[in-house]
């Protein structure tokens, strides 16, 4: 089978190239897309009684990937989110194939037109002020340990940061010790790319 057709050689293409360096993705979002075809192919294999290694990208139905979404549901007992999400990225390689190769936008167009599930927002949880306050009161703050702990644990109740903005913070993002009036700030390099300024309380 000519390698144009077969999804190997598409999904090494889109996998190790096209989300990594092309389009600059999280590694956690280039993850998440790795994982929905580690799921899928299998999933399609199965159905069809061929080889992963001999699956043609127009194996990939809409039929088919309907199917993989409801067995996602139902069989692994996935969210809407996570069925969603799965396939966001099915959607993006479709893109990916069908902006590459004219022979394959009509293919494209039927994975791109399935739609997603509508799903209610999980409501976002806070901590009361008495709830921080007894999590800051943990550390033991006679300790090195415990002095990282609650200034980690206060500038994320500070900040509203993500762990993995945190994580990620370098020194050049901070700026401590404004003179004449200035706020101390952190710059958080979010996700998506997004970066914002968030002042700091003394």
């Amino acid at each position: 089978m000519p390698e144009h057709v077969t999804v190997g050689p598409w999904l090494r293409r889109f996998l190790v190239e096209h989300i990594v360096t092309e389009r600059n993705l999280a590694r956690n979002t280039c993850t998440s897309y790795r994982d929905t075809f580690s799921l899928l192919l299998p999933f399609v294999s199965h159905k069809l009684r061929k080889p992963v290694d001999r699956l043609a990208v127009c194996d990939l139905t809409s039929g088919l990937v309907l199917q993989f979404l409801v067995h996602l549901e139902e069989d692994r007992d996935c969210s809407t989110r996570t069925r969603n999400q799965r396939l966001a990225a099915i959607r993006a390689f479709a893109r990916f194939v069908g902006s590459q190769d004219p022979a394959h936008v009509e293919w494209c167009g039927h994975i791109r037109a399935i739609a997603s599930k509508k799903s209610m927002p999980t409501p976002v949880g806070w901590l009361t002020r008495a709830e921080m306050e007894a999590m800051l009161a943990v550390p033991d703050r006679k300790t090195d340990r415990g002095r990282s702990e609650y200034a980690l644990l206060l500038f994320l109740y500070n900040t509203g940061a993500r762990v993995s903005e945190a994580t990620h913070l370098k020194v050049r993002d901070l700026q401590i010790g404004r003179r004449s009036g200035g706020h101390d700030l952190a710059t958080r390099h979010g996700k998506g790319g997004k970066t914002r300024q968030c002042p700091l309380w003394p």
